[in-house]
């Protein structure tokens, strides 16, 4: 299969070819935006951490309301979800055209406006990544991932020079009055974008309980658990070059809001063209030699914006930048995406999006802050030397390889016919599973039934136990809760195909005369709560 064709096959399949190319119309509708907002900061406000804060404002919802957007993705029609996103974010954008054509823009409504168009983003993004596994087959997600990088920085490539044109000749009001006419656009194919959606017989998690299983599922998850980390370093050393790059046109080039956009433009140059080459450095490079060339990329970056006033040598550093982010961040979900089964994919790619935005936000303040009381050069030597932790970093927390492995459902559960009436919210339910184990298979058996603790955590069991009979070591039990019934048939509808391998040893190893089955139990609570043994006692004592 060739490079062209390998990249390019997600958008054989319609659905994801309709969606992707409305993507580059808001994308660029929200980069001619982001020109407006930024430069218009550097216009009413001389405070480095102001601008600053433009970033951090539109990081921050993404940040704090990832999780809750995730669960909503997992639990909700994704296509709805996108689109009430999409509505809000048209309505905001609205309410800022008109505020700043009236000139009522002041600093903290900017900001203001910036982090309500953050939580548009925070609500749609995870419903939209969630949904490019429901639009290509499992082997194109890392191609689809691409692609979506692409049409972000195909945008970001022109759309910042856009975006200076239209504020130079119509002010930030233009810039944000051509934003809401792309949006509109966006909703208009989401409302003709087709879904089908699967009924399921059980009731809706709560959000509580789905953003719940979804820590639990990270949890019991080491490759997620370094991606989170890893991201959330590389999110706050990165940040820094989008989030004073106003300041350093503003101060180092003497530029106005079109050498802005031309910087920003420098920026998206690389990202696509690292997007393009996405596909041949993931078949030469592990991912922790990609990641580790990113962080590389940075410190180069910021050290010599720290270090020249050559708008020709900060073309190219921030051209480089703009590589090494989309190398970095599309490794990233590409590697979330293929760690986790659908029923939780939006809550893992909200995870993701929580840390590394947390550390764009924390970043984006901080280089502002030190940008003002220290100076810019200085903002951009620290940022370089967090980026250097980052790279060694890896030493003790290597990025794990894309995945492999099946994680589509195993579909070997079928529900028990039961005796007893029950309904889905009945509960607390324990199950016991019987092994019965030869001594010199002992250890096997340990070592798999470690695994196996670690799916059932993950997928949603409690108080998991395994237990040895004293009177005969050879039989084993395992033990777990869940806490309703309807909770018990969630929890094993949740086996991966790649599950099935340690199902299958541990029947190899099984000794007893039947096959291994679970007996499930509802617990009856016969003791009388707390306040009635006190007031059975008090009746006493009268």
């Amino acid at each position: 299969m060739s490079d062209r064709k390998s990249l390019l096959s997600p958008l054989a399949h319609a659905s994801f070819r309709k969606l992707w190319t409305a993507s580059i119309a808001s994308n660029l509708g929200t980069l001619v935006q982001t020109v407006g907002a930024g430069w218009l900061m550097t216009s009413i406000t001389p405070s480095e951490n102001m601008v600053a804060l433009v970033q951090a404002s539109a990081a921050m919802p993404i940040m704090l309301f990832s999780i809750v957007a995730g669960a909503i993705a997992d639990n909700f029609d994704r296509r709805r979800v996108i689109l009430v996103a999409q509505v809000f974010l048209c309505a905001v954008s609205c309410l800022l055209t008109a505020s700043a054509g009236f000139g009522l823009v002041t600093p903290w409504s900017l900001l203001t406006f910036t982090f309500l168009i953050g939580c548009g983003t925070a609500l749609a993004y995870p419903a939209w990544q969630a949904s490019i596994g429901d639009l290509v087959p499992r082997d194109e997600v890392a191609n689809a991932v691409s692609l979506s990088a692409i049409a972000v920085n195909i945008t970001r490539s022109v759309g910042p020079a856009i975006g200076g044109v239209v504020v130079a000749v119509g002010g930030a009001a233009a810039a944000f009055a051509v934003n809401t006419v792309f949006c509109l656009g966006l909703v208009a194919t989401f409302l003709r974008w087709e879904r089908r959606q699967d009924v399921g017989s059980l009731p809706r998690e709560h959000i509580g309980q789905a953003i719940l299983a979804g820590l639990s599922y990270v949890s019991m998850s080491p490759h997620l658990l370094k991606v989170y980390f890893r991201g959330f370093v590389f999110g706050a050393g990165a940040i820094a070059v989008l989030a004073l790059l106003p300041v350093v046109t503003h101060q180092k080039l003497g530029g106005g809001p079109l050498t802005y956009g031309l910087m920003l433009a420098s920026f998206g140059v690389g990202a696509v063209l690292a997007a393009l080459l996405n596909a041949r450095l993931r078949a030469r490079l592990s991912s922790e030699a990609l990641i580790r060339l990113s962080f590389g990329c940075f410190v180069a970056s910021e050290l010599t914006v720290a270090a020249s006033s050559q708008i020709v040598i900060l073309a190219v550093a921030i051209i480089i930048a703009g590589a090494a982010w989309v190398i970095a961040l599309s490794l990233f979900n590409t590697t979330v995406q293929l760690s986790a089964p659908r029923w939780v994919a939006g809550r893992a790619l909200a995870f993701y999006q929580t840390a590394s935005f947390g550390g764009m936000t924390g970043g984006s303040w901080l280089w502002g802050t030190i940008a003002e009381s220290q100076g810019l050069g200085a903002a951009f030597f620290i940022a370089a030397l967090l980026a250097v932790a980052g790279l060694l970093i890896g030493v003790l927390l290597p990025m794990p390889m894309l995945e492999t492995t099946d994680l589509d459902p195993l579909q070997h559960f079928k529900e028990p016919m039961l005796r007893l009436a029950i309904r889905p919210r009945s509960g607390p339910i324990a199950v016991h599973i019987d092994y019965e184990i030869r001594e010199e298979d002992v250890e096997e058996f340990r070592q798999l039934m470690e695994w196996r603790r670690r799916v059932r955590i993950r997928d949603g069991a409690k108080s998991w136990r395994l237990l040895r009979d004293l009177e005969n070591p050879s039989i084993w039990m395992e033990t777990y809760h869940t806490p309703t019934w309807a909770d018990y048939i969630r929890h094993n509808q949740r086996r991966t195909n790649a599950d099935g391998d340690n199902h299958n040893r541990l029947l190899a190893l099984h000794q007893g005369a039947r096959p291994i089955g679970a007996r499930r139990f509802i617990e009856r609570q016969v003791i009388p709560p707390a306040d009635d043994v006190f007031h059975q006692a008090a009746g006493e004592i009268r």
